[in-house]
């Protein structure tokens, strides 16, 4: 574990493995625990690389508001310092979103892609589609309602900004997640590497959403993961380490 000075900012770094380089990318209001199960998974056959942005995690949170393009420039200075040249970029949620845009604006720098849980723009979100069909809610667990918020619970935990400061880092994350991104389905055809897009059956984002993202990348595969919600790393983390592990084989393989 290491702080780094990243594109301005102070952020806390993880790496582990050997093999090909993966740059994993997390969540939005996460910290790098959200990922732990493919982080230790990846890094049995992979050099992992894996950091939390300002405001996420160990890392402290920055003046101004949150933005996708100037996480695009902490992301391609975060692979300048360690040297990687181009590396396999696995991303969710607000990581997935980053790790499309890497893609399509650094295309020599990656060389596949797994965008879980990605969005294109705020439309995708469930409850603002206008009658296209979503799957029910699954039933609650018996005691849910009495589970602490684990991603609030971390941050309490890690974040050297204090407890309190979480709720300025939502309200940030919430302005961004009601404005941002604003990508062209078209313009995803400038993403040349190797992709998987995954997304649960029960997401935030919609099922169509995902198919649309798929459908305008070329040679993209989608797989909608059963019975989950957009906390899919955490309630199938076992099943998602072997979809993304098979897919990063297959990867290597038509490289070599």
């Amino acid at each position: 574990m290491t702080t780094l000075q990243i594109a301005g900012a102070r952020m806390h770094s993880e790496s582990a493995g050997s093999g090909e380089p993966v740059l994993l990318l997390h969540g939005g209001f996460c910290s790098l625990e959200s990922l732990q199960a493919q982080f230790d998974a990846l890094a049995r056959d992979h050099e992992v690389f894996a950091y939390e942005r300002p405001g996420h995690g160990r890392s402290p949170d920055v003046d101004g508001e949150y933005g996708y393009a100037r996480s695009l420039i902490e992301a391609v200075a975060y692979l300048d310092a360690h040297d990687l040249e181009s590396v396999h970029v696995v991303g969710y949620s607000d990581g997935a979103v980053l790790a499309l845009l890497l893609a399509m604006d650094h295309p020599e720098r990656v060389r596949s892609v797994v965008a879980i849980s990605a969005n294109l723009d705020p439309s995708a979100f469930t409850d603002s589609a206008a009658g296209l069909p979503v799957l029910a809610p699954l039933p609650s667990p018996a005691g849910a309602a009495d589970e602490p918020d684990a991603e609030r619970e971390a941050y309490a935990r890690f974040s050297p900004d204090g407890p309190a400061h979480a709720d300025v880092v939502l309200a940030k994350l919430m302005r961004l997640w009601t404005t941002e991104p604003d990508i062209a389905p078209g313009d995803l055809a400038r993403i040349g590497a190797p992709t998987l897009i995954m997304s649960a059956d029960r997401d935030t984002i919609r099922p169509d959403h995902s198919l649309l993202i798929a459908s305008s990348i070329p040679g993209a595969q989608l797989c909608i993961v059963p019975g989950t919600t957009h906390a899919l790393v955490a309630e199938r983390p076992a099943l998602l380490t072997v979809l993304i592990g098979d897919f990063l084989d297959e990867v290597t393989a038509s490289r070599a």
